[in-house]
C-alpha cells in the first residue's frame, strides 16, 4: 500500500510504489510503508480538509475498498476523520481542538468487494498543532499573605501562581506576572510603592521601608499574568497582604493612682480595678498585660488580668487588720506577655500606686492555740488551775467564757477570765478518754455576740494508784528428786497503765517464809519454789510483789500451795498411785497377796454379820410382845441419814438441821419417853405437794439481800417436798393389840423380878450382857 500527501502543494495522483519486480524468477519482498505523522492546524476553518491518501500497490481484477478506524472515526470523539473508500483520502471534517485531544492514531484498510484483507492495516498518526487561543488564569481568585511591620525591603511575603491552557512547550503558555495596582487600608495611608513581584516565579517581597501596623493593617494588591512571555493573552488576580504586629509598644497605666477600699478579716475578693493602654494589636500576647506588686511583703493582695478588657484585678487573698494596719499603699508594674521588640521606643517600665484603705468590722474572739493543750496526772486535785488567758479579742472587747462540751464535767472555766480549773478527779478508764487524752470544748463571745469555739485537749498522765495482784493464789508443787525445780508460776498484774506497772519484783519475806524462794522469770512472771524437800501437803506462802511507779506501790499475797506426788506429767498421784509410787521396797506380787487377804478378812466378816442377822430374826419370831408385828417387812432398825436438808433445785446433799435447833427449847412430842429435843426425822417424803415459788434472781441493790435471804428460807422451810421432811416419829409407841407390856419401870404394875428374861440369852451374843443384868441369880 502506497501513500501521497494531500496537502496542497503536492498531487494527488503521484503514488509511491514500494516494491518492485526484478528480473525474471525473483519473488517480490513487501515491505510496510510507514507514514510519517500528519500535523493539522487546530481551530483550523478550512474544512473538510484533505490531509492524506491511501492506495494499495497490489493489481487485482476487481475494485478496492478502502477503510478506516479509530479515534475521532468510529470510537469518541467521533466524525473528526473520514476516508474515501474509493480513492483512499483522508480528511477532517470539524475543526481540532489540541487542549481536548493532541493527537489521534488510527488504522487504515484495503477490502476487496467481498470483504477480503488485501493488505496489512496501515497506522496512521495525526498530531493537532497548538495556537494561542486559550488566556492564562490565576490558580486561586484571592491569595493572602502577610509581613511584619517594619520589614526591610527584600522580605518574602508570599507567591502567587497561574496556569496556561495551551501547550506549555511553546511561547502560548510562556507566563510574565506583574503587579499592576496597590491600595493601602485605611485608604491612602502608604502612597509609594511597598511591594514588587518576580515576573517569572509570582514572589511578591516588599520593596521599600515604613510598614508600619498602627498606619496601615493591609494592602490590596492587583496582579497580572500574560503568556507570549508577557506580550500574549493576560488575565488578572488580586493579592491581599496583612500587615502583621510586633511588640514595640509597650503597656502605659491610665490614670497612673487608685484609691481602693477593703474589709479587714475577710479573703479572696476584688477591691478593684487598674487600666493600660497599649497600641499593639488588641488581643495577641503583644497587647496582652501583666501585672506586679512590687510592695507587698505580707503577700495580703493578688492581682490579675481580665483577658477581655486587659486591666488588672485587685484582690485580697490574706485577711487584713484594722488594728494592726489600717492603710496599705501598694506600687504596681506591667508588662506584656511576649517580649518587647527592639524596635520600641526606649521608655521605662510603667507604675501605678494604689492605696488601700482598711475598714473596721467588728471581728471574733481569737484563742491563742486551738486545740488548747493540757497535760496533767490523772489524779490531779479538783480546784487546781489547769490553763489561763487562752483568747483574746482584736477590738479589745470584754469576753465571756463557758464550757461547751464537757462529758465527764471534770472541768470548770471562770466566765469572766476565762481560767479553766479541774472539777473533779480525772479517771484514766474513762470511755471519753482516748489514747490518754479527754477532749472537751469550750466557747468565747464578746460584747457584740460574736463567738469562737475551740477544742480542749487534756493529756492525762498516769499516775500509780493501784498495787500489783499476784495470781494465782493456790497451786501444786511436786516433790521428789525426779520433779527438782519444779515449782508453782505466778503472775502479777496492775491496773496502772505504763510506766507505773511492769517490770514487777517478786519477794518473799525472810520471817514469813522460810522455806521457800521465788525467782524472776521476766517483767511480769515469777516461779515460786521451795528451798527444802517438804512433806507432801498444804503450805501457805507468803509473796511480796511490787510495781515500778513512781512512788512505788507493792502488795502481801498468800499463795496456798499444795506439795504433792506427781506422775510423769507433773500432775498429782491420789493416795493409792502415791503409795504405789513410793519407794517402800514392797514388790508387786506381795502387795497383791496382802490385798487378797485383806480381801478375804471382808468377805468372812460379811458371813458372820449375815449368819447372826437370820438368827436373831428367826429367834424374833419366837419371842414375846417386844416387837410390834410379826411380818418380816416390819424391820425397825433401817438406816437414816440425819445430815440432808436438801437446799434448792440443784443441792442433793442435805445439812443436818439439828444444828440449827436448840435442846433445851424443842418441845418433846406427846406420848414420846425420849427426853426433851428435836425428834429423829425421816426420809420418806411426801409426794404431790406443792412446793412454793422461790426467788429466781438475786436483787440489783444490795440492800434487798436481807430480804431476799428471808424470802428463800421461808419457802425452803415451807416445802414438803425437798429433805429434810420434819416428819414426827413414833419410837414410843407399840401399838394396840400389843402382847408386851410395858417397859418403863414406871407403869408397870409388877417388879423386875416377876419377869422372865431367859430369852435374852437366845438373842445372841450381842444380849449377852443385857442377859446377864437381869439373872436373878
Amino acid at each position: 500500500m502506497v501513500w501521497s500527501s494531500a496537502e496542497p502543494h503536492h498531487k494527488v495522483e503521484d503514488v509511491l510504489y514500494p516494491w518492485r519486480t526484478q528480473g525474471k524468477g525473483v519473488v517480490r519482498v513487501k515491505r510496510d510503508w510507514i507514514i510519517p505523522p500528519i500535523r493539522v492546524l487546530e481551530n483550523s476553518k478550512q474544512v473538510p480538509e484533505d490531509l492524506v491518501q491511501i492506495k494499495s500497490d497490489k493489481i487485482f481484477t476487481g475494485d478496492v475498498i478502502y477503510k478506516l478506524e479509530g479515534p475521532g472515526v468510529d470510537q469518541d470523539p467521533k466524525n473528526l476523520f473520514e476516508i474515501d473508500d474509493t480513492t483512499g483520502v483522508i480528511r477532517s471534517k470539524r475543526p481540532l481542538d489540541r487542549e481536548r485531544h493532541n493527537s489521534f492514531t488510527l488504522k487504515a484498510f484495503a477490502l476487496s468487494p467481498s470483504g477480503e484483507r488485501l493488505e496489512n492495516p496501515t497506522i496512521i498518526e495525526i498530531m493537532v498543532l497548538d495556537q494561542n487561543d486559550n488566556r492564562p488564569a490565576f490558580t486561586q481568585k484571592q491569595f493572602a499573605g502577610s509581613v511584619s511591620e517594619f520589614s526591610v525591603p527584600g522580605t518574602s511575603v508570599m507567591s502567587v501562581s497561574a496556569t496556561d491552557a495551551d501547550d506549555p512547550m511553546t511561547e502560548n503558555a510562556y507566563l510574565s506576572y506583574s503587579i499592576i495596582g496597590q491600595e493601602s487600608v485605611p485608604a491612602n495611608a502608604v502612597n509609594k510603592t511597598m511591594f514588587g513581584i518576580n515576573n517569572e516565579t509570582g514572589a511578591i517581597y516588599t520593596r521599600d521601608v515604613g510598614l508600619d501596623r498602627e498606619v496601615v493593617t493591609s494592602f490590596r494588591l492587583k496582579l497580572q499574568i500574560a503568556d507570549m512571555g508577557g506580550m500574549g493573552l493576560t488575565g488578572e488576580g488580586v493579592a491581599i497582604i496583612h500587615v502583621t504586629d510586633i511588640n514595640n509598644h509597650a503597656p502605659q497605666f491610665s490614670p497612673a493612682v487608685y484609691s481602693m477600699a477593703a474589709v479587714e478579716n475577710r479573703k479572696d475578693y476584688e477591691i478593684g480595678r487598674v487600666n493600660v493602654t497599649d497600641r499593639d494589636d488588641r488581643g495577641a500576647g503583644n497587647w496582652e498585660a501583666r501585672y506586679f506588686i512590687s510592695n507587698d511583703p505580707e503577700g495580703n493582695f493578688a492581682i490579675s488580668t481580665d483577658p477581655g478588657s486587659n486591666e488588672g484585678v485587685l484582690t485580697v487573698v490574706k485577711p487584713l487588720d484594722y488594728e494592726s494596719q489600717n492603710e496599705h499603699v501598694l506600687v504596681l508594674t506591667v508588662e506584656n506577655v511576649n517580649p518587647l521588640s527592639n524596635k520600641a521606643p526606649n521608655l521605662p517600665v510603667s507604675s501605678a500606686t494604689v492605696v488601700v484603705m482598711v475598714m473596721n468590722e467588728n471581728e471574733a474572739p481569737l484563742f491563742r492555740e486551738d486545740p488548747i493543750t493540757i497535760v496533767v496526772p490523772e489524779s490531779v486535785v479538783p480546784g487546781t488551775l489547769l490553763k489561763s488567758n487562752i483568747a483574746f479579742d482584736p477590738d479589745h472587747s470584754d469576753l465571756r467564757y463557758e464550757m461547751s462540751r464537757d462529758p465527764e464535767r471534770w472541768l470548770e472555766i471562770n466566765r469572766d477570765t476565762g481560767d479553766i480549773t479541774a472539777k473533779r478527779t480525772f479517771n484514766m478508764r474513762s470511755p471519753n478518754v482516748r489514747n490518754n487524752v479527754y477532749n472537751a470544748v469550750v466557747k468565747v463571745t464578746d460584747a457584740g455576740g460574736v463567738s469562737t469555739t475551740a477544742r480542749v485537749a487534756i493529756t492525762l498522765k498516769e499516775t500509780n494508784d493501784f498495787p500489783p495482784q499476784l495470781f494465782p493464789l493456790s497451786g501444786t508443787v511436786c516433790r521428789g528428786a525426779s520433779h527438782r525445780g519444779s515449782g508453782l508460776v505466778v503472775t502479777a498484774v496492775d491496773e496502772d497503765l505504763p510506766p507505773h506497772a511492769a517490770p514487777f519484783t517478786f519477794d518473799i519475806p525472810e520471817d514469813l517464809s522460810i522455806n521457800w524462794t521465788v525467782n524472776q522469770v521476766n517483767n511480769t512472771h515469777a516461779v515460786l519454789q521451795p528451798l527444802v524437800e517438804l512433806q507432801a501437803g498444804e503450805y501457805a506462802v507468803t509473796v511480796f510483789v511490787s510495781d515500778s511507779g513512781s512512788p512505788l506501790m507493792s502488795t502481801y499475797a498468800q499463795v496456798n500451795v499444795t506439795v504433792c506426788v506427781c506422775d510423769s506429767f507433773g500432775d498429782c498421784k491420789s493416795e493409792a498411785g502415791a503409795v504405789l509410787g513410793s519407794s517402800v521396797g514392797i514388790s508387786f506380787i506381795a502387795l497383791i497377796i496382802i490385798m487378797a487377804s485383806i480381801a478375804l478378812l471382808l468377805l468372812l466378816l460379811l458371813l458372820t454379820v449375815a449368819v447372826t442377822t437370820c438368827g436373831r430374826r428367826h429367834h424374833m419370831k419366837k419371842g414375846s410382845g417386844l416387837l410390834v408385828g410379826e411380818s418380816e417387812d416390819d424391820i425397825r432398825d433401817n438406816v437414816f441419814n440425819y445430815d440432808e436438808q436438801g437446799g434448792g433445785e440443784e443441792d442433793e446433799n442435805g445439812f443436818s438441821i439439828d444444828l440449827l435447833w436448840n435442846p433445851h427449847d424443842a418441845p418433846s412430842t406427846p406420848g414420846s419417853y425420849y427426853p426433851r429435843g428435836k425428834q429423829p426425822l425421816r426420809r420418806d417424803a411426801p409426794h404431790n405437794l406443792p412446793s412454793p415459788i422461790y426467788p429466781r434472781r438475786p436483787p440489783a441493790d444490795p440492800t434487798d439481800i436481807e430480804d431476799y435471804i428471808n424470802d428463800g428460807l421461808e419457802a425452803a422451810d415451807n416445802d414438803p417436798n425437798v429433805p429434810p421432811y420434819d416428819t414426827a416419829l413414833i419410837y414410843d409407841y407399840e401399838g394396840e393389840g400389843s402382847l408386851t407390856g410395858s417397859l418403863s419401870s414406871v407403869a408397870s404394875g409388877s417388879s423386875d423380878g416377876d419377869q422372865d428374861y431367859d430369852y435374852l440369852n437366845d438373842w445372841g451374843p450381842r444380849f449377852q450382857k443385857l442377859a446377864n443384868m437381869f439373872d436373878p441369880r
